[in-house]
């Protein structure tokens, strides 16, 4: 995974045998903060799991790129006041969400191999060009 914003990368395994990685589990945890003020919170691994095994399911080497992880409550409410597709309650600050972006896979792709793992939401953003993946309820939007 990279970051579109920071230029970061992240490459590693983070679970093992039926056992998540500390070490591994801290640097997703900042790889995914709210990179407009550096602020963290503990990623739920649901979503990081969801995210895995959707790209396994796709096939890829291509790294994801991080579009939005982690959320403070201030840089919700700031993109809130510039686009209405900005939930104001967003899984983005529980920690619960990601945009992703693969240059390979077409939103469609991306949002099939997210819904088959049938264990969180996704959503369809094509004109932006990316896939909203998270661990809340099974649902779908977008186009």
């Amino acid at each position: 995974m990279y970051s579109g914003r920071t230029g970061e990368r992240l490459d590693m395994i983070y679970w093992i045998e039926g056992e998540y990685i500390g070490d591994a589990i801290r640097e997703i945890t900042h790889f995914m903060r709210d990179w407009r003020n550096n602020k963290t919170m503990d990623i739920d691994l649901r979503t990081v799991d969801i995210m895995a095994a959707a790209h396994n399911l796709m096939d890829v080497n291509e790294p994801y790129m991080l579009l939005s992880g982690y959320r403070s409550p201030e840089t919700n409410a700031m993109l809130r006041s510039r686009s209405s597709g900005v939930a104001k309650n967003s899984r983005h600050m529980r920690g619960q969400a990601a945009d992703l972006r693969l240059a390979s896979r077409s939103v469609n792709q991306m949002a099939r191999a997210a819904a088959a793992c049938r264990a969180g939401g996704v959503g369809r953003y094509s004109r932006s060009n990316f896939v909203h993946m998270d661990c809340g309820p099974v649902r779908s939007w977008g186009s």
